[in-house]
């Protein structure tokens, strides 16, 4: 006799997250604009609303975060001729997608315009196709508990403890599935090494050789705020590149693109993480900072929706989105923005967002040697003028620091301002042996997390934070 057939679910069961989501994420980074129109869609109902959210969004499910361990076993149970279907609230535009790219199921049951295939609405749709007890079902949720009432056996992924209970209590659970989670999940979505960025925001208080008990308490409020706020851009940035995230070699294992944060979960903290810094930055902080903190969200979004896509203009948005924290800094501490520590600052950075641009076309060349890089303004052949332009402002910085060297002014904040000289080589070293790496291919495509892993960089830095304090 043959087996019963296998339904399966595919929100939190067969996908980690749910397409509802996906969908919402993918139309409204495409057309932020589009955010007016949900609320009139949702008010036709929760099944118009999937079907203009699938009909607008460009979802790839070729690289959704599928569970893999329960596809395997979906596979063996169709190699032994068991008749696999597919029953989901997804929209039937996005769920028959899913199942052409799969190639397991047998049928399709989802919703369409008027209905929304969820609850006792599938529950009813499967008991009229297959009758009581006439097919087996996997699902995830509480919403699942009407559908496996009437099933033959029920499969249970990674439902919770109390889901668990209710499902038990039915009497027919078959199998519980439990596909981990990796460790420091939350730590990876917020990005707290990049933090390290924010100190930053100190560079104007030991450029001016302004110490204090008060300022460096009122300084550590504001790195924890702009952090707070830094994470929340973060997550945001993370939601916009879902789908290209995940057609990077690395990227695809940030947390929201592998599936192991949902889009609804990190939507929350990245609402409550700005609140935050910006009642925090209201209290505790002068009003000019939290202008600061306004300023740098505007021009993070900007490069996130638009301007990362454009050739040129991304690194130098990249490069404004890290001299605007000195620029902060001087606005907490009270200090004179310099001349010459602006400069610095423009060409250095520009360096290392070159750096950071380089490493994602090597690893796009590696891919498709004449395929636009994906999400970015770049073609592969690009790579040489790229790295031209990089080791160029990485020296212009140089010599910048040089220049400051000789300015009377320096003199004056200095004890031994000839001291300074020995930090050019250190740096001409360093950015020597950043470029000569990402030529090579062994360059980290995040600058930062490079820089605190590699020795000689840190001991690079200790010996140019030793000269500057002999030199004072």
């Amino acid at each position: 006799m043959q087996d019963a057939p296998l339904v399966v679910d595919l929100d939190g069961t067969l996908l980690r997250g749910d397409l509802l989501y996906e969908s919402t994420a993918a139309c409204l980074a495409a057309r932020p604009w589009r955010l007016l129109a949900l609320p009139r869609w949702l008010l036709r109902g929760r099944a118009y609303l999937k079907y203009r959210l699938a009909r607008e969004a460009r979802v790839d499910v070729t690289v959704l975060p599928y569970h893999h361990s329960l596809l395997s076993w979906l596979r063996h149970e169709k190699a032994q001729g068991r008749t696999l279907i597919l029953a989901t609230g997804t929209h039937r535009l996005l769920a028959q997608q899913v199942a052409a790219h799969l190639g397991l199921f047998d049928d399709v049951i989802a919703s369409d315009n008027h209905r929304n295939l969820r609850g006792t609405t599938k529950r009813d749709a499967l008991v009229a196709r297959f009758g009581t007890g006439g097919f087996d079902y996997v699902g995830d949720a509480r919403a699942d508990l009407p559908v496996w009432a009437v099933a033959r056996r029920a499969h249970l992924v990674n439902v919770s403890p109390a889901i668990e209970a209710l499902a038990r209590k039915q009497g027919n659970v078959a199998s519980v599935v439990r596909i981990g989670r990796p460790a420091h999940v939350w730590p990876r979505t917020l990005r707290f090494h990049q933090w390290l960025k924010n100190l930053l925001l100190f560079v104007p208080l030991l450029a001016g050789h302004q110490y204090s008990n008060y300022l460096l308490l009122q300084g550590a409020v504001a790195f924890v705020l702009f952090g707070f706020c830094a994470s929340s851009v973060y997550v945001l940035n993370d939601m916009i590149d879902l789908t290209d995230d995940r057609h990077h070699p690395y990227k695809r294992r940030r947390p929201l693109a592998a599936g192991l944060v949902s889009l609804p979960h990190a939507f929350m903290a990245m609402l409550g993480l700005l609140l935050t810094a910006v009642v925090g930055a209201l209290v505790l902080l002068p009003p000019i900072f939290l202008l600061g903190l306004g300023a740098y969200y505007l021009l993070t979004l900007a490069y996130s929706l638009r301007f990362k896509r454009v050739m040129a203009l991304d690194v130098i948005m990249l490069t404004l989105l890290y001299t605007l924290r000195i620029v902060i800094g001087t606005l907490v501490f009270g200090t004179t923005l310099t001349f010459w520590l602006l400069a610095f600052s423009m060409f250095i950075f520009l360096s290392l967002a070159l750096v950071k641009r380089y490493t994602e076309l090597h690893a796009a060349r590696l891919a498709s040697p004449r395929v636009k890089a994906r999400g970015r303004g770049y073609y592969p052949d690009d790579l040489p003028m790229v790295a031209s332009l990089g080791a160029a402002s990485g020296y212009l910085a140089v010599l910048v620091l040089a220049l400051y060297i000789q300015d009377p002014a320096t003199g004056m904040l200095y004890h031994y301002p000839k001291l300074i000289w020995l930090a050019c080589p250190l740096l001409l070293f360093w950015v020597t042996r950043v470029w000569l790496l990402a030529q090579r291919g062994r360059m980290h495509s995040d600058p930062i997390i490079f820089a605190i892993r590699d020795k000689a960089s840190l001991m690079t830095g200790a010996l140019f934070g030793l000269i500057f304090w002999l030199a004072s």
